[in-house]
């Protein structure tokens, strides 16, 4: 799809909820932490937000914390799609980044190493076959999606033709909302990290 024919679409992009995980700052990728009850909670208040708007395709992550808040948000026939998953943390699974880096002093997801994970060119791969799907031509409308902090800000990044390691410019706390556009012909970012009600700030 050209520049002059995707613009005007929109990519809206939705960070799930808070799990227990998120609140304490644990890398989750593979593990299928479910929403806390604040979680839940967010991610009713993001319907009144989403409802009004109609969109021709609506993806989620598998994991149940990015479908959880798809479905209390008002989409339950949202379709999955495995490329929204978040980063594979590999031997860092499950913890924060003071605990890896007391192992590995200085280390960030951005920069590694990824010991048995994803690599940040490896996500960053995910990320444009995702914004590929959402510029199909059989799309005719504004897409709706469903998934993590990491992988989100590494599509936003991807999307603007930053590199992947891009994304850590861009924060993203759990519930909020953010929405890829176009100035012209140019791919823009025109929400970013719009937390609602109870949703919250970013967390390292």
């Amino acid at each position: 799809m050209t520049a002059e024919a995707a613009a005007g679409r929109q990519i809206w992009l939705v960070r799930h909820g808070e799990t227990e995980w998120s609140r304490d700052g644990r890398h989750t990728g593979r593990t299928d932490v479910p929403l806390a009850e604040i979680g839940r909670e967010q991610a009713r208040m993001l319907g009144p937000r989403l409802a009004g708007h109609p969109f021709a395709l609506v993806l989620t992550s598998p994991r149940s914390r990015a479908s959880e808040t798809a479905r209390i948000a008002g989409f339950a026939d949202v379709l999955v799609d495995d490329d929204l998953c978040e980063w594979d943390y590999g031997a860092y699974e499950g913890r924060t980044t003071a605990e890896i880096q007391a192992e590995n002093p200085g280390w960030s997801i951005w920069a590694g190493p990824w010991s048995g994970g994803e690599t940040v060119d490896e996500i960053g791969a995910r990320a444009d076959r995702v914004i590929a799907r959402c510029l199909d031509p059989a799309i005719d409308g504004d897409v709706l999606l469903f998934a993590h902090g990491h992988f989100l800000r590494v599509l936003g990044a991807r999307w603007i033709a930053l590199p992947a390691v891009g994304g850590a410019k861009l924060a993203l706390g759990t519930a909020t909302l953010s929405v890829l556009g176009w100035e012209r012909s140019n791919r823009v970012i025109e929400t970013w990290n719009e937390a609602g009600p109870t949703g919250s700030v970013p967390r390292a």
